[in-house]
């Protein structure tokens, strides 16, 4: 008979969210091994997670950490909020956050294994979402914003300038977060998008009843008020709406954002 203790059983429960029974025969089938024992039920949890591949994950917890000259960005997605807010769910998205900083990307796959015990806790679809990684270039500035509501981060915000401070940095991170633009600059907006919507906007204006020979100047002043909702450097400063972002930095350069919320 393998040797172990109700503590033993207490233990693996709480190190992997098993319950009782399973905990006591994971240890039976694994002679008192408390490690053999954890990833039995890994393996036995992960073959019925499987099954929930599929279904929607929309919420989750999101977390951004700033280092120096080093920022990162980490989403877990989860079906429910109840789960996201949790804190061994929390935890583990500041904990991924953390080791991206100090390692990289990659190193988020150190921490797989507190991923499978968390999906086989919570018994929901949990994965990884966006993971980002901000290196300032030298003399460069990074700050942050995280938004969280009920107990976990919902919308995180990284950005990089160059010739600016940290202070005006979280002012622009903040405004991203609640401004949510798609491009830094015009430039970067795909051609074929501006075409659509150019055409979307055609349409639109045709069906109006316009004069056939106001159309262009028409769709041109309604393209420039939809690149200023998706271009961060043309958007009005949520603290002013009387100057633009561009306007704002004054002297500083913004080189680069991201944002990851959750249900984008």
């Amino acid at each position: 008979m393998a040797d172990f203790t109700a503590q033993d059983v207490k233990a693996l429960r709480d190190a992997t969210g098993a319950g009782m029974m399973d905990a006591k025969k994971a240890l039976q089938e694994n002679d008192g091994d408390m490690e053999a024992a954890g990833q039995w039920l890994r393996e036995k949890g992960m073959a019925k997670m499987a099954k929930l591949e599929d279904r929607d994950n929309t919420q989750g917890s999101v977390t951004v950490v700033v280092d120096g000259p080093v920022g990162a960005i980490v989403e877990l997605k989860s079906e429910t909020d109840f789960s996201a807010k949790a804190d061994d769910f929390t935890s583990l998205v500041q904990d991924m956050a953390e080791l991206v900083v100090a390692k990289g990307a990659e190193a988020v796959s150190e921490l797989s294994d507190e991923l499978d015990s968390l999906r086989i806790a919570k018994k929901e679809n949990i994965e990884l979402g966006p993971v980002v990684r901000f290196a300032a270039a030298d003399g460069n500035v990074l700050d942050s914003y995280l938004h969280i509501q009920d107990g976990r981060g919902v919308n995180a915000v990284l950005v990089e300038l160059a010739d600016g401070s940290r202070e005006l940095a979280h002012d622009i991170a903040v405004h991203i977060a609640f401004s949510k633009p798609a491009y830094r600059t015009r430039d970067e907006v795909p051609a074929d998008a501006v075409e659509k919507e150019r055409q979307a906007l055609l349409d639109i204006t045709k069906a109006e009843g316009k004069p056939e020979q106001a159309w262009p100047k028409i769709v041109d002043g309604r393209l420039n008020a939809w690149y200023k909702d998706q271009v961060l450097l043309e958007q009005n400063f949520v603290r002013d709406d009387k100057q633009t972002i561009t306007q704002y930095l004054g002297d500083a350069t913004l080189v680069r954002f991201a944002q990851v919320f959750i249900g984008a």
